[in-house]
């Protein structure tokens, strides 16, 4: 048996490879693990629970707090909450830990279940794998007043909202700004709405009622289609699309043209330069960030320090040097002022007050960056192991980046699941990339054939 802890939390098909059972055994093994420091602080253990409105999260949620709650935890069940919601109301109601039921944007058949320690942070390898640990482990259980005590507070969403808010600092008005908001039928659906209108904002609203079934379906953040859409029709001056657990987001300009993670990224970070705010000139993005990005960060004299692709890699690194912004192409940005993970609700804000502070529309903002085409091409049946070692294939590597030159940029990642290496060229025209992509894909097939 592998890893049961992936890159974010335990994820799979609801009811096959996440049961119930897998659900409850996980509560009590995060009770004792995460739980400790509440009995040691000389207070009974508390913790925060919420859950994107996939059908699945229902029995998933009953499942980990009853496991919670036998080993003596007490808990709060926020209702349908983002899983930044999640993180912040763990530190503010200064929980032992936190649990999300969300499976992200991935489609409603998965769920998953993600942890925050103290504070509303992410857990790092050591504790995943202590509550791994735990699961096979006996325990004592509690019996009578020892057992936790459950009760519902859906009342603290006002609470993430109202932070959400404040983040902007002096209060900026979004007072005549039309925003189009893909909820993606997901965990925002409440409160990205109120968000925006709580700061004056005129909001649209397109898949926002929840049904169960249809989070993430053919909407928000990987199915952009209709926001580009409904920006046009609507004549909003932009459009947010969340994705299912509202921990990143991705824009549109009024023209209906796509803002990406790292366009978002760049402005913000230009923002927080000028403010004073960007701790070190620093921003921290993965190695799967355009080449444009870097560019413009390098003319406007800013360092960005690249890790692993994964926002939690992000957040490592951010903590270590003391950064104050990160993020991904995805959309997951993360402001550490703010927030202890990505939050595209934040994000959105912050991103809506810019345009609103310089009196810039978001396409002339993004402009700030040329986005270079870039091609991505999987080849599956490989031994993956030798895609960094094949003498072959570096020297294939090598000519194609000497060919690009500072133009240009080759990028071989192996997949973390699969018997695959994934291929991404950037060159300055779409033609280039593709060419040099399918060549090195070739070489790849060849060379690392199995």
């Amino acid at each position: 048996m592998g890893r049961l802890f992936g890159t974010d939390g335990v994820r799979g098909r609801a009811n096959d490879e996440l049961t119930a059972e897998l659900a409850l055994d996980l509560g009590v093994a995060a009770a004792h693990v995460l739980g400790e420091a509440g009995e040691f602080s000389g207070h009974r253990p508390f913790a925060v629970v919420g859950r994107d409105p996939r059908a699945s999260g229902e029995f998933l949620e009953a499942a980990v707090v009853a496991g919670l709650a036998s080993a003596g935890v007490d808990v709060v069940r926020l209702g349908v909450v983002p899983t930044p919601g999640v993180a912040f109301l763990t530190g503010h109601q200064q929980a032992d830990l936190g649990v999300m039921l969300s499976a992200s944007h991935n489609p409603m058949p998965d769920n998953g279940i993600k942890f925050f320690a103290r504070g509303g942070v992410k857990l790092d390898d050591a504790v995943e794998d202590a509550i791994e640990a735990r699961l096979r482990e006996p325990w004592a259980r509690p019996t009578g007043a020892g057992v936790g005590r459950v009760r519902d507070d859906t009342s603290l969403v006002e609470t993430y909202v109202a932070h959400l808010v404040s983040s902007v600092g002096t209060p900026v008005s979004l007072h005549g700004l039309k925003v189009v908001l893909d909820c993606a039928n997901g965990a925002a659906f409440v409160a990205g709405p109120a968000a925006f209108e709580a700061q004056g904002a005129e909001v649209v609203r397109i898949h926002a009622t929840p049904d169960g079934l249809n989070i993430n379906l053919d909407c928000g953040s990987t199915h952009m289609d209709s926001l580009r859409s409904a920006v046009v029709a609507h004549g909003a001056d932009l459009g947010i699309a969340l994705d299912g657990d509202a921990d990143r987001c991705l824009a549109v300009d009024a023209a209906g043209r796509t803002v990406d993670g790292d366009q978002i990224l760049a402005v913000l970070a230009l923002a927080m330069r000028e403010d004073g705010r960007l701790k070190n000139d620093t921003v921290v993005a993965t190695v799967m960030s355009n080449l444009g990005f870097l560019h413009a960060m390098r003319r406007a004299d800013i360092v960005v320090e690249q890790t692993a692709v994964g926002d939690r890699y992000v957040l490592e690194a951010m903590g270590a040097g003391g950064h104050t912004l990160g993020g991904e192409q995805s959309g997951h940005v993360i402001m550490s002022e703010h927030a202890t993970t990505g939050d595209g609700v934040l994000t959105a804000l912050h991103l809506a007050s810019r345009m609103v502070t310089t009196g810039r529309s978001l396409a002339d903002l993004a402009s700030a960056m040329h986005r270079l085409p870039q091609v991505l091409v999987n080849v599956p049946g490989v031994d993956k192991a030798r895609a960094a070692t094949d003498p072959g294939l570096l020297a294939a590597v090598a000519e194609a980046s000497a060919e690009l030159g500072d133009q240009g940029r080759v990028l071989l990642r192996p997949s973390g699941t699969e018997a695959l290496v994934r291929v991404m060229v950037e060159a300055e025209s779409y033609d280039v990339a593709d060419t040099v992509a399918s060549r090195l894909a070739e070489v790849v097939r060849e060379r690392l054939s199995l």
